[in-house]
């Protein structure tokens, strides 16, 4: 395979160890462009560890990691940014009173002369690129804190978008939103693949992920459980498999003994009681 035809991200057999903690083992992913994978799994199951490494925060212990064919060992977001893969975080690096135009150009300003900033140019681009994504704001002068969650999370994308990412990495985007902001984060990620970009969506909800996702990576204390193609699993077998359909039915079980068990308490109290024929 040539490196035009390489995905722009790929993952082999990556582990992570933290002393003698595994966080990562044997993990491996693929994203290409225009295309949305999808990282599944509870709390602890290592998704913030892939991001760590995919991100260039962390150094990956075993395995490969290739970025357009080429094999790294990132040292830094920014040697991740250099090479076009940039993180949106849950907890978004915003100055809420700030206006929209300053955040979506914040540490890279554009000036003219010595020490100008560019208003203007700033504010029109601002616009015109939250226009490529379909988030037409009435006035970019207003601060980002007057936003909701899920349009704040959409200037973040369309800024990764135009300082150049080709990877999207998505941390928990719509964890914190209501049902109908979060379907506005989806549709921003329909757009950003629509626009050429490969995109990681790091969830814990596999009814946010399906609609969106090309392929769904599940993971579950630091490995792989699956790695399937939309074609190849259905929504339900994908909440499935994220529960655990093993557990989810002996949790059943153990929840019906219970509840046995509480109605019988509950019965021989009411005869004790003589609230009962019995």
């Amino acid at each position: 395979m040539s490196d035009k035809q390489a995905p722009l991200v790929r993952l082999t057999d990556v582990g992570k160890n933290y002393g003698r903690v595994i966080a990562l083992h044997d993990v491996s992913l693929e994203v290409s462009a225009g295309e949305v994978v999808c990282v599944l799994g509870d709390n602890g199951a290592g998704k913030s560890t892939l991001i760590k490494i995919v991100s260039g925060l962390h150094r990956h212990d075993s395995g490969t990691y290739e970025v357009s064919g080429e094999q790294v060992s990132l040292g830094s977001p920014r040697d991740a940014l250099d090479r076009g893969i940039a993180t949106v975080y849950q907890d978004l690096a915003v100055v809420p009173l700030l206006p929209v135009w300053r955040n979506f150009f914040l540490g890279s300003e554009k000036r003219k002369g010595v020490g100008r900033l560019d208003m203007d140019f700033m504010r029109r681009v601002t616009k015109s690129e939250l226009l490529e994504m379909g988030i037409d704001l009435r006035d970019v002068d207003q601060p980002i804190g007057t936003l909701s969650g899920g349009e704040r999370q959409c200037v973040a994308i369309a800024r990764a978008v135009y300082f150049g990412a080709k990877v999207l990495i998505l941390d928990e985007p719509t964890a914190a939103l209501g049902v109908k902001q979060a379907g506005v984060v989806l549709r921003y990620i329909v757009r950003a693949r629509e626009r050429g970009l490969g995109v990681i969506f790091v969830t814990h909800n596999p009814h946010h992920a399906y609609p969106v996702g090309d392929r769904f990576l599940l993971l579950k204390r630091g490995r792989g459980i699956g790695y399937h193609r939309k074609g190849e699993v259905t929504r339900e077998e994908l909440t499935a498999l994220m529960a655990g359909g093993a557990e989810l039915e002996q949790l059943a079980h153990e929840l019906e003994d219970v509840e046995s068990g509480a109605s019988r308490e509950l019965s021989a109290e009411a005869r004790r009681l003589g609230l009962t024929d019995g």
